[in-house]
């Protein structure tokens, strides 16, 4: 199982390193069946959180600060309306119904790009972060509604990378501790000396994507990001609705 988990966590790292998201959305669905659904998520989060925060010096040059505040905000009162929303609203219904929207609004914001109008400003933003924070609070998956607002803006793909990661350690560390805190800080008991060894499979995915990042053009990770976007509001609906039916 121990080996499982570090696979997961490497290919996630990699996953980040090279798209500027997905972590939680490639290794989150192995991790939840591996360590079960709240421990799966909290080894998640605390990993997503670490791998941006060792990937921001690399591309800080890069981050437009100025946009990120546009997103985090609202993203950061969005994660707590979240946390409040999955409390009260089952999990099934909800992940069903931010799937929807996901794949809905990922699916239009594409058939935008083909018009000559590119959205923009500070409205876009604001109802993006605000998605991203409940989406990621409810359901553990806020990065599609980023790479929508990514879409529909024209965004390009270095800067949008570059600006994901400041974006994602704040609203996971947001997540993390409205998490933990519902535990009384419980941190999850892993196997002994599980810790190391998923922290080196995060540095190991992190390293071969800053060696491969290069040699991947940035409309193939462009490409990447869609699909891990639509495969995340996929994943969120198809849960949801075994969870309904079963």
């Amino acid at each position: 199982m121990l080996i499982a988990v570090a696979l997961s966590v490497l290919v996630g790292a990699f996953a980040q390193r090279i798209t500027g998201m997905g972590f939680a959305l490639v290794a989150s669905p192995a991790l939840v069946l591996l360590l079960g659904p709240f421990d799966g998520v909290i080894v998640v989060n605390l990993c997503a959180v670490v791998s941006s925060l060792i990937i921001l010096p690399r591309v800080w040059r890069f981050v437009e600060w100025r946009r990120f505040a546009m997103l985090v905000v609202p993203a950061l009162a969005g994660t707590a309306a979240g946390a409040v929303i999955a409390a009260h609203v089952p999990g099934a219904p909800l992940q069903v119904a931010i799937g929807v929207l996901v794949i809905v609004a990922l699916t239009v914001s594409l058939l935008v790009t083909r018009a000559e109008h590119v959205v923009s400003g500070w409205p876009p933003a604001v109802v993006a972060g605000a998605a991203s924070g409940v989406m990621n609070a409810a359901a553990g998956v806020g990065g599609p509604a980023l790479s929508v607002y990514a879409v529909a803006t024209r965004w390009p793909q270095v800067r949008f990378a570059a600006t994901a990661q400041p974006y994602f350690v704040a609203i996971g560390s947001a997540s993390l501790v409205l998490k933990l805190a519902q535990t009384g800080w419980s941190i999850p008991e892993l196997q002994p000396g599980a810790w190391p060894i998923v922290l080196g499979a995060l540095l190991a995915g992190l390293v071969a994507g800053e060696l491969l990042h290069r040699r991947i053009p940035h409309h193939a990770a462009r490409i990447a990001v869609i699909a891990i976007a639509y495969a995340g509001g996929a994943a969120a609906l198809v849960d949801g609705a075994v969870e309904l039916w079963f």
